[in-house]
């Protein structure tokens, strides 16, 4: 078997890719992530043990774990992992930034010797952990380092911060280990020499390693039904008195220092020395605790309720012993133990605390940890707390409930009349109200806010009044008072020192410069950007990205879109700004269905709406999206219902954008279903709005297209988009020239009147899987007399396993060839850009990470053909 540890059968090929890993970062420089998954007890704890007496003595190995608490210690791992290391990291755990960690840990993983930084179980990670280890895998390039990440694939679901990381993570740097149950042969040889039946012992712990080692340390004669009745077991072959120890040390959600383990056991403390010889307790280089948090657990819940809770008052009272005792810890056994007092008293400051580390979700829990309890609160720090809590309600994409806590903080904040800290929730709770749809709400807030604020002499609360006005008036289409007031609020804003409200005002002014067709709007948006950077004001940061994206895409830009989304998501993602990040993600889909990767879009979209509830605002930037592509795709009545909703919806947000957004998808909804009498309502409706802002002349031309497409009479604009003047003219030539959407290219085609155009628009639908619009060229097609009209693809798709058009099997056999894409391009006489497309939409089809994995992918379905 390669080891002496009974643990270790069948894990020498997993051990084995790992180490080939960290050789490669040795000797080749190449840095790696290793993520090794399995259930609770396949044995993931063993083979990172085994692998740190494997690893040679030049190669640094640093460990931590995550713990299951009510909110896990912000960067809890990286404090252990990093513990007497006596360097940077150490220094700024303490007391620095997020950034500040970040860049310390990137520092030291940097060289000059390689480390192995081995985070175990990542499904109870908190969001700073995983924020971190996304930056890091963002990185490789820069570290000397293999990342060695451990989790439970079947508790991480959809909505789990952990899957965006994991969905980032691939080609050859990323290296996934699934661990496997034993064979029924590894069974037989662990349990030879005993009296145990190995063909029921298979069957009943399905060859799990931990399962099977506990039946085996436990009494002779039956085989438990359970992993629970193994451990538990074993546990009542102790002395009681040992076993009571063991009781006090399974409310523990993690290894327990041993200094703290003699302050709670007392003079019980050695009898550890028992449980740990029978295999019950382990000791390890931080401490003491079980074998496995499945044996903690079982030994826990077999507690009666009292005794749970007596026992977790006693590491409360442990823990308050301590000069600085871990809030998220005291706040956990507080909880468990009925303790009042101290989850008052320690809870609010955890939050806290979490916040500003980015672990949001670690926030919330302990805020909510409090709530039941906010009555004993002053009525000033319960207004704190509600105010606090709303915040994080709106990072999470509760927008709902954030408003129903901001509102509840007002409320407190009137009764105990300090205008200066209700003039400052009033602000926040406007940006509530805006992101969950009221934006008239948030504008009645905004106005109070400047009367509530008048007599206060603050120059900080002056400018962020005054910047709010002036970002809710750009919101609202008053580009004109918007203008003066920004500017007078950013000079107000960097009077006052507010390096963020002076950011976010050059970023609402470089907004309305956008829509007004001044240039100068996107120089300010970059500006902007660069300063909120610069000061480290995060959230101003991933409000510019998303408005700087936002009027990119508008105005037709794809080519900077692009890069900038990927700066953009990355950087929300890793700063826990999930709304910003799902802003940017549906701009992604956007740029995804505009380049013809409609799988792509299909993919984001779903993934979107299904990781929050309620997108609040963003409902209007998100859904018509996804209604486009169901109608394109020929599911005509789910559009029509997520498109007459968001149409309604956007109006009622007085959102110019979700207008436009909505209003596209409704109109080419329209044109496909052939309801002239909706596109009629669409464009009287457009048109009672008042004069088109000069900026948004690409939006609303493309808005213009689909209405005349659908037959109502529109003329084009004085600041139209070029692409789409042609269009409203006639001149296919010039509009398909122009069309950078293969989709768009292909409907202005399909109205040349001409057979040979109209016949390549047809094999581009066909391609795309454009149903509808494909019926409605065929009948072109009819029209001009055409004899052989091609049946379409989805013969062709069908007869291969992984749905290629025949154009995607085409480019995947000179993939298979070795060909690059410029290659392909002059062979097949597209533009590279076109293959590049069909490359995307094959890698997705096939789920293949590389141009390598798909050729191998293609070659074992058969799709490409060997010569004879």
């Amino acid at each position: 078997m390669g080891t002496t540890d009974r643990q270790l059968f069948e894990r020498d090929e997993q051990l084995d890719q790992i180490l080939a890993a960290v050789g490669s970062a040795t000797t080749a420089g190449q840095s790696s992530v290793v993520l090794l998954s399995g259930e609770a007890g396949i044995g993931k704890t063993s083979v990172v043990r085994e692998l740190a007496d494997r690893l040679g003595p030049g190669v640094r190995r640093l460990a931590g774990a995550c713990d299951d608490l009510l909110a896990p210690r912000a960067l809890g791992p990286l404090r252990d992992a990093f513990r007497g290391s006596g360097g940077p990291v150490e220094r700024v755990l303490a007391d620095g930034g997020t950034d500040a960690v970040f860049e310390a840990v990137l520092g030291e993983l940097a060289g000059p010797r390689v480390t192995v930084l081995v985070v175990e179980d990542l499904h109870w990670a908190d969001d700073a952990t995983v924020d971190l280890l996304r930056y890091l895998a963002r990185r490789l390039d820069r570290l000397r380092a293999v990342l060695v990440l451990t989790f439970r694939p079947d508790t991480v679901d959809t909505r789990h911060p952990l899957r965006a990381l994991l969905g980032e993570l691939s080609g050859d740097r990323a290296h996934r280990i699934a661990l496997e149950p034993l064979s029924p042969a590894a069974v037989r040889s662990l349990t030879a020499g005993s009296d145990r039946d190995a063909t029921e012992l298979y069957e009943l712990t399905r060859g799990n390693p931990f399962y099977l080692t506990e039946a085996l340390a436990g009494p002779a004669g039956g085989v438990p039904e359970t992993v629970v009745d193994a451990v538990l077991a074993r546990a009542r072959t102790l002395h009681p008195d040992c076993l009571r120890v063991v009781e006090q040390l399974s409310v523990v959600p993690s290894h327990v220092d041993l200094a703290f383990a003699e302050r709670v056991i007392g003079d019980r403390f050695e009898l550890i020395a028992e449980a740990e010889r029978r295999g019950v307790l382990q000791l390890h280089p931080d401490g003491i605790g079980f074998r496995h948090e499945i044996a903690r657990r079982a030994v826990e819940h077999s507690l009666p309720v009292i005794r749970r809770r007596g026992l977790n008052r006693a590491i409360v009272q442990a823990l308050l012993a301590d000069d600085d005792p871990e809030p998220a810890a005291l706040v956990h056994h507080a909880v468990q133990a009925d303790d009042v007092e101290t989850v008052l008293g320690y809870a609010p400051a955890a939050a806290r605390r979490a916040t500003r580390a980015g672990s949001h979700r670690q926030a919330l829990a302990s805020f909510e940890a409090v709530l039941p309890y906010a009555g004993r609160l002053t009525l000033t720090e319960r207004a704190a707390l509600l105010d606090d809590y709303a915040w994080e309600l709106h990072i999470a994409h509760r927008f709902s409930d954030a408003v129903q806590a901001g509102r509840e903080a007002i409320v407190l904040r009137e009764q105990a009349g300090d205008p200066a800290a209700l003039a400052e929730t009033l602000l926040r709770v406007s940006r509530h109200l805006y992101m969950a749809g009221d934006t008239e709400g948030a504008r009645a807030a905004i106005e109070r806010t400047a009367r509530v604020a008048e007599p206060v002499e603050s120059p900080s609360l002056r400018a962020a009044t005054t910047s709010y006005r002036g970002m809710i008036l750009v919101l609202t289409g008053c580009p004109e008072e918007a203008r003066d007031v920004l500017a007078r609020a950013h000079e107000l804003a960097l009077a006052a020192g507010r390096t963020d409200l002076a950011a976010l005002c050059l970023n609402y002014l470089g907004v309305m410069l956008a829509d007004a067709g001044d240039p100068a709007g996107v120089r300010h948006l970059r500006n902007s950007l660069t300063a909120a950077l610069r000061t480290g004001d995060h959230e101003s940061a991933a409000r510019a990205y998303t408005n700087l994206a936002e009027v990119l895409f508008r105005q037709g830009h794809t080519d900077e879109l692009a890069e900038l989304l990927d700066e953009g998501r990355a950087f929300t993602r890793e700063r826990g700004f999930w709304s910003h990040s799902y802003n940017l993600e549906v701009h992604r889909a956007q740029l995804s269905l505009r380049v013809g990767d409609w799988d792509d879009a299909d993919r984001r979209l779903r993934r979107l709406l299904d990781s929050v509830d309620d997108p609040g605002m963003l409902y209007v930037y998100s859904v018509p999206v996804l209604a486009r592509l169901l109608a394109r795709r020929g599911d005509l009545e789910t559009a029509e219902t997520l498109l007459a909703a968001s149409w309604e919806r956007a109006w009622k947000q007085l959102s110019l954008i979700g207008i436009l957004y909505s209003g596209i998808g409704y109109a080419e909804w329209a044109w496909l279903s052939g309801r002239q009498d909706v596109a009629e309502g669409i464009h009287a409706r457009f048109a009672a709005q008042g004069a088109i802002p000069p900026g948004l002349g690409h939006i609303v031309g493309e808005l213009y297209r689909y209405l005349s497409r659908a037959g109502v009479t529109v003329e084009p604009f004085d600041t139209c988009s070029d692409v789409y003047v042609a269009a409203l003219r006639g001149d296919w030539r010039r509009a398909s020239a122009l069309c950078r959407d293969p989709y768009e290219r292909a409907l202005e085609l399909a109205t040349s009147g001409v057979a040979e155009p109209t016949l390549e628009a047809l094999q581009v639908l066909d391609e795309l899987g454009a149903a509808p619009a494909a019926h409605e060229v065929r009948q072109r097609l009819r029209a001009l007399g055409v004899q052989r009209i091609p049946r379409g693809a989805q013969a062709t798709t069908r007869s291969n396993p992984a749905g290629l058009t025949q154009r995607q099997l085409d480019v995947l056999a000179l993939i298979a060839e070795g060909l690059t894409n410029a290659e392909i391009a002059e062979r097949l006489v597209v533009s590279v850009r076109t293959v590049d497309h069909h490359v995307s939409a094959i890698l997705s089809k096939l789920g293949a990470h590389s141009r390598r994995e798909a050729a191998a992918t293609a070659d074992s379905l058969g799709l490409v053909a060997h010569p004879a």
